[in-house]
């Protein structure tokens, strides 16, 4: 242990530790704006910097390890008028729209430039001329508002392995972006949007389909179905400023009914769906002969990311579309049959934690009716906005229950936000059809937690089946890598592209640096969807009453011509260059 003092607050903290890490022992708060726990620690920003006695120069907290006997002063005059002399040089060239900014009060640079009492106009001087990148489906990077941070470029280098984009240029003309210049939808991005929720201010942003979202219910042509995944619910509290991993499933319901959607059904009950083909897909490749390990396909910036960087493992991938794809189709083929409706007229909003999915829903072999599985996708934020848009009291509103036919959902659909769910509920399914036998203890525990890499062997009758489980691409690259080689004997592997899966999502409330250092959020939502499924009376997917009325109506059986007709897909090799 190592003895020092900040602000002359003794303080007593392991070898190793950081100035900023040990100032939290001390109550004391040091303002950042490049560092991310876990992601980035570059000492770049200088907000972070603070006095050390006897040193000759100001340290940057973030990097700077503390020694025994250290004293630290992180508030003096000088290290004060430090930092607001750095903000203002960064407010200098920084496009001020805040009130129409995405990020408006969810901005980091905005909160300690009030908090620090800047002048956004005391360097008048040059301006850079940086034009937004529209180019993708799914977000734009606009560069009049980065700061050169470095957080994005750090989670997509170290965590997410996709490196699609860096620091260009020297000096004044340093800015983030691709190699020669080429529109980020040239590029092997995943999509996943992980850049976004690191980003402090509003360079970077889903893109929008709010208006398109409220030009359909205002259509009288159109009947509006909204889909909402499992860790939304979990989530979209945040918004309204309730604690992280509070479940708002009720008022979130009630919510969407008042923004005038026609229709509120749940994905969980797809993802329960999905689990059906899949742990059918599964028994198949392990009894007939398949290609193995089976690599499960509900995340579609993993599935983005295989197809560019592996594609020569894609037999290996489930064709079971996602829950979110499933959902599309199932609503425009037999809830419209169903129904009596022209699918021509059904217009399907999925509500998700992902930036992803407004790419998938534009894939090729996604249209199951003979239009699109789903029209429009509203990342959580993008539906909290619309929330406060309308006008409607969120943390006022009583619960409601979601629509019926496809509103059902058990247990193993709520976890497929957690990673490792996936997982779990396909076990759940395929261990008990095998083994013919009812599955008292439901809980696979080794393939739960927030952990990169899980790796378990479990007995289903008498095959024994070896499962991975990873999260952040970055760790899947690592699978992947082992599959190639040979190196592992694993039979099914589960795969989401974000760390922590969909409760971390690209579309997920935002949260800043100083909450990610002292709150493991990851844990705390998927700590939520676990007491969904622990709360459930049904809690596998194969006893969801309203899916095995589906199949026997319409699909048949899992696996059958008319379920791959409308429940799987098929992927592409692409060039990464």
């Amino acid at each position: 242990m190592v003895n020092l003092k900040i602000n002359n607050i003794p303080v007593s903290v392991p070898e190793g530790t950081t100035i900023l890490e040990a100032a939290q022992m001390a109550h004391v708060n040091i303002p950042t704006l490049c560092y991310m726990k876990e992601i980035n620690a570059i000492g770049a920003c200088r907000m972070c910097v603070v006095e050390v006695k006897g040193a000759r120069s100001f340290a940057a907290a973030c990097v700077y390890p503390v020694a025994e006997g250290m004293e630290v002063f992180t508030n003096t005059p000088k290290i004060m008028q430090s930092r607001k002399t750095t903000l203002e040089l960064i407010l200098s060239d920084h496009r001020k729209d805040c009130l129409s900014c995405e990020r408006n009060t969810h901005c980091e640079l905005q909160k300690l430039s009030y908090e620090y009492g800047c002048d956004e106009h005391a360097f008048a001087g040059a301006k850079s001329d940086k034009k937004p990148d529209y180019s993708t489906d799914y977000l734009v990077r606009d560069n009049s508002k980065c700061i050169l941070c470095r957080r994005c470029v750090a989670v997509c280098n170290k965590i997410q392995h996709c490196g699609v984009i860096n620091t260009k240029n020297r000096g004044f003309a340093t800015e983030i972006g691709q190699a020669f210049d080429v529109d980020l939808a040239e590029t092997a991005c995943a999509g996943c949007g992980q850049c976004i929720n690191v980003c402090p201010t509003g360079a970077l942003h889903e893109k929008s389909e709010i208006d398109n979202v409220l030009a359909a219910i205002n259509d009288p042509e159109k009947i509006v179905i909204a889909g909402v995944a499992p860790s939304v619910r979990v989530a979209l509290g945040e918004e309204f400023g309730l604690p992280i991993g509070t479940n708002v499933e009720g008022k979130m319901v009630t919510a969407i009914k008042m923004l005038d959607f026609d229709k509120v059904f749940d994905v969980n009950l797809t993802a329960d769906l999905t689990i059906l083909e899949e742990a059918n897909e599964l028994i198949e490749r392990l009894t007939k002969g398949g290609t193995l390990p089976m690599m499960t396909s509900c995340s579609p910036g993993w599935i983005r990311f295989l197809e560019y960087h592996y594609p020569e493992l894609i037999p290996n991938l489930s064709s079971c579309k996602s829950p979110q794809q499933m959902f599309g189709a199932i609503v425009k083929t037999y809830y419209a049959k169903k129904m009596g409706v022209d699918p021509s007229k059904l217009y399907v909003v999925s509500i998700m934690p992902c930036v992803a999915k407004k790419f998938e829903k534009t894939r090729a072999d996604q249209s199951a009716s003979g239009y699109p599985d789903i029209d429009a996708v509203l990342t959580t934020r993008e539906l909290a906005r619309m929330i406060k848009k309308m006008g409607i009291l969120f943390n006022d509103l009583p619960d409601s229950e979601f629509d019926s036919p496809l509103g059902e959902y058990t247990g193993a659909g709520a976890i497929f936000g957690a990673t490792g769910g996936v997982m779990e509920a396909a076990l759940r399914t395929a261990v008990e059809t095998v083994s013919g036998k009812p599955l008292e203890d439901v809980v696979f525990s080794e393939v739960r937690g927030t952990k990169g890499i899980k790796i378990a062997t479990y007995k289903a009758g008498d095959v024994s089946v070896k499962v991975a489980v990873c999260s952040g691409l970055e760790n899947a690259k690592e699978i992947c890598e082992q599959i190639k080689s040979g190196t592992c004997d694993y039979q099914f592997v589960e795969v989401m592209a974000c760390p922590g899966g969909c409760v971390n999502g690209g579309g997920q409330p935002i949260v800043d640096a100083y909450t990610r250092r002292n709150v493991d959020v990851r844990a705390e939502r998927a700590k939520a969807i676990y007491a969904i499924d622990d709360n459930a009376k049904k809690r596998k997917s194969h006893e969801n009453t309203a899916c095995e009325l589906i199949y026997k109506e319409y699909l048949v059986k899992p696996g059958s011509h008319e379920a791959h007709k409308v429940l799987h897909t098929t992927y592409v090799a692409r060039n990464k260059y």
